[in-house]
């Protein structure tokens, strides 16, 4: 008998990007990226069970948003500069995601910090020969190989998991408002304000680099978003929690975040990257 395979868990991810309404260039930029290294079986008689985990199906997922620093000259090229990055990376280590083995999580992070810092030290090295400050950017990626999520952030970009209806934010922004808010030298109100609290103490090609990494295990049904700083300076949590209970594609969701930082004032580019586990 000839029974088809049924499918792995199947990841829906999307992404949308806008100038917003009052910027006259759009630094932010954003991959999704997959790397499949694995045997495709069409039909077979075996049982499910007896292939279920074999072949690793699932491959690889990369989702990153980066956002350059405005009053910066090339933040542009800093963002562009720190996706092409983890791209080239992801290309070159394709066959470590292959049922990646949690042992060596440790140099996987090690791995994705290098690679930032890398950029981190080209943006320097470049400014310091034009004799001009360097171009800054943020960056916040996930790389998925299933179940695992591994994060690395740098900045105020965010990335959520959405799991049974509750939404948790998987980042701290890397600001001075958040910085004098951890020490108690803040409320959450002055650290809310906009000017210096919105500051960044952290970027890709700024004064300070101090990457964050974390690990969530997902499960069928969560959901990730991946967002620019345009998005949550115009949408609270609880409406980004709304759009996830929505039945809509992961590209319909993106597009009804976009539309309400739109409406919200777009003050800022937007990025928004949503992928649902189904």
């Amino acid at each position: 008998m000839n029974t088809p395979v049924k499918s792995p868990i199947a990841i829906d991810a999307a992404g949308l990007t806008d100038i917003g309404r009052v910027r006259e260039s759009n630094e932010d930029h954003f991959v999704i990226a997959t790397v499949q290294k694995s045997v495709a079986i069409d039909a077979t008689s075996l049982a499910s069970t007896a292939l279920t985990g074999r072949f690793g199906a699932s491959g690889a997922r990369l989702l990153a948003v980066a956002d350059g620093v405005g009053g910066r000259p090339g933040g542009e090229l800093a963002s562009e500069w720190t996706v092409t990055a983890l791209l080239d990376y992801l290309g070159h280590t394709a066959e470590c995601f292959q049922g990646l083995d949690p042992a060596k999580e440790e140099d996987l992070f090690e791995r994705l910090e290098a690679t930032i810092k890398s950029v981190h030290e080209r943006l320097l090295q470049g400014a310091a020969t034009e004799g001009e400050k360097a171009p800054a950017t943020t960056v916040t990626m996930i790389l998925l190989a299933w179940p695992r999520a591994y994060l690395v952030h740098v900045g105020d970009s965010r990335a959520y998991v959405r799991r049974q209806g509750r939404l948790q934010r998987l980042t701290r922004d890397q600001t001075v408002g958040e910085y004098m808010l951890s020490v108690g030298a803040w409320t959450e109100t002055q650290a809310a304000r906009p000017g210096p609290a919105a500051v960044l103490a952290s970027a890709v090609g700024g004064s300070e680099l101090m990457p964050t990494v974390g690990l969530v295990d997902l499960e069928p049904g969560d959901a990730l978003v991946l967002c620019t700083d345009g998005l949550h300076k115009h949408v609270p949590d609880e409406r980004i929690a709304a759009a996830l209970e929505g039945p809509g594609s992961a590209g319909d969701i993106c597009r009804q975040l976009v539309d309400e930082a739109l409406a919200g004032g777009g003050t800022d580019n937007v990025t928004v990257l949503v992928a649902k586990a189904n």
